[in-house]
């Protein structure tokens, strides 16, 4: 597993916008992106609109036979790419229920969620749908971005008209709908969603986006969106993401409370160390998102003060 990733990612096979399922990449690195193109988008005037989409079964739906035609052209040798064809194609399994088991029968799709190879094969079968994507919409002269965290992707328009963002993520949308279709994978329309990021300080009435036309819903945008497990809002302050999160903080430390046993607890080394393992993770989860050169920290590190106060009590 680790010499497929350093073969992919060192001879640059994976697609810039792909950032899950890679051994250098997490979470993180997609919201630090996603908070980048926001603050580049502003600087330019351009507010920034951003559509997700969300692939139905996603490691359960991948055709074996052409995530083996990908593997095979990621410059690995020939022995190894025969070895996961073998892996791969004219698997069997059968169904067991108390004592009675089913017959065998072929299972040409799917990839299990907990093998060790499911990250980077499902990065893998995700590289030829961005690049055809990325070709498709630049021929019909759609000027978007994307961001993929394996099954989680984003599309991203910026432009100084909220008009003009939306019938650009309509356009990709269906596109991007169709072009799914093609790969065997399905979007879950349920969880799309839609969110505009705006830094004026005047009433701000954000559009919806109607995708009924195309089998999708009617989008409403809220004050905050979750993604990834960042809650961002309209101005980039984080505010309700640190909230959330010390609020978390806080109900875990009342929960420790309850370690050791009737007669005596914890020493205070011992809770030095669950504050500095189990308490300080949660705290500052993504703070490279909001905490860099410039940044307003006044009502972070305030709510930050608060939470270790009270944790050290």
């Amino acid at each position: 597993m680790k010499r497929l990733q350093f073969i992919v990612t060192g001879n640059s096979f994976i697609h810039l916008s792909q950032l899950g399922g890679l051994k250098t990449k997490s979470t993180s690195n997609t919201g630090i992106a996603l908070t980048h193109i926001v603050h580049s988008g502003w600087t330019k005037n351009k507010s920034t609109s951003v559509l997700t989409f969300d692939i139905v079964q996603f490691s359960p739906s991948l055709n074996h036979c052409l995530l083996t035609i990908i593997i095979g052209k990621t410059e690995l040798e020939p022995k190894v790419a025969l070895f996961f064809a073998d892996y791969l194609v004219k698997r069997k399994t059968n169904y067991t229920w108390n004592k009675i088991s089913s017959p065998n029968f072929e299972v040409n799709v799917g990839v299990g969620q907990g093998s060790a190879l499911s990250s980077i094969l499902s990065a893998l079968y995700l590289l030829p749908f961005l690049y055809i994507l990325e070709k498709h919409l630049k021929n019909l002269k759609i000027t978007v971005s994307f961001i993929s965290f394996v099954d989680d992707g984003l599309i991203i328009a910026q432009n100084k008209s909220m008009d003009t963002s939306n019938s650009q993520l309509f356009c990709s949308y269906n596109v991007l709908s169709k072009l799914l279709d093609s790969f065997g994978l399905v979007v879950e329309h349920s969880k799309t969603d839609i969110f505009h990021f705006n830094r004026s300080h005047g009433i701000f009435n954000p559009l919806s986006l109607n995708l009924s036309v195309i089998g999708g819903p009617i989008l409403r945008p809220k004050d905050s969106w979750k993604y990834l497990g960042f809650i961002f809002d309209q101005k980039l302050n984080f505010h309700q993401h640190i909230d959330f999160y010390l609020n978390k903080t806080i109900s875990t430390v009342k929960c420790m409370k309850i370690l050791g046993n009737s007669s005596r607890g914890i020493n205070p080394i011992q809770k030095h160390l669950l504050y500095r393992c189990c308490i300080l993770p949660i705290a500052l989860y993504s703070f490279q998102l909001w905490f860099y050169n410039k940044a307003p920290l006044l009502y972070h590190m305030k709510i930050l003060g608060k939470m270790q106060r009270r944790a050290a009590i």
